[in-house]
């Protein structure tokens, strides 16, 4: 079976949009590729854009809780440093199956939003210097544009520098 718009997760991920206020192009823009783009270099290739315009959605445990971050794809996450920023004393990355729990979708295809119960949400200042980025729709297949501004406004999502100068 192929993918499509009629997924449950990009249909749950185009509500989430709805409801949160995003702009009806980051909506009506929603894309399925005919191949899984699971990585951040596949994505851009696909989509013709820069690596640093995916906003990869990577969930942790932190301190026991789930924490989303949405990273530049141009970023690897630097766990010390979002620890400090955000308080906490251990931040590591959730396995497959509690990816999985927590947000109902599989890694590959994690999207800001969308998920059974929202999370705590850090948005990487990076995407900021971009006009347009992209994230993904719930399945790896599918994509949304979006801005900065509105990851922050449709998550709820905090500003925070996840990486350090490479």
């Amino acid at each position: 079976m192929s993918a499509s718009v009629d997924h449950p997760n990009v249909q749950a991920v185009t509500a989430a949009l709805r409801s949160g206020g995003a702009a009806s192009g980051s909506i009506e823009r929603m894309r399925v590729l005919p191949d899984a783009v699971s990585t951040a270099r596949a994505a851009a290739d696909a989509l013709e854009v820069e690596v640093g315009q995916i906003a990869n959605s990577l969930v942790f445990d932190a301190d026991g809780e789930p924490l989303l971050v949405l990273a530049s794809g141009a970023h690897r996450v630097d766990t010390d440093l979002l620890s400090a920023q955000l308080g906490a004393t251990t931040i590591s990355r959730a396995d497959a199956k509690y990816v999985r729990r927590v947000t109902g979708q599989v890694i590959g295809g994690v999207a800001p939003l969308g998920h059974p119960a929202p999370l705590r949400t850090v948005v990487d200042t990076a995407l900021a210097s971009y006009d347009e980025v992209w994230a993904a729709g719930g399945i790896p297949h599918a994509v949304f544009p979006t801005s900065y501004r509105e990851l922050l406004t449709v998550t709820g999502g905090t500003a925070a520098v996840v990486a350090g100068e490479r």
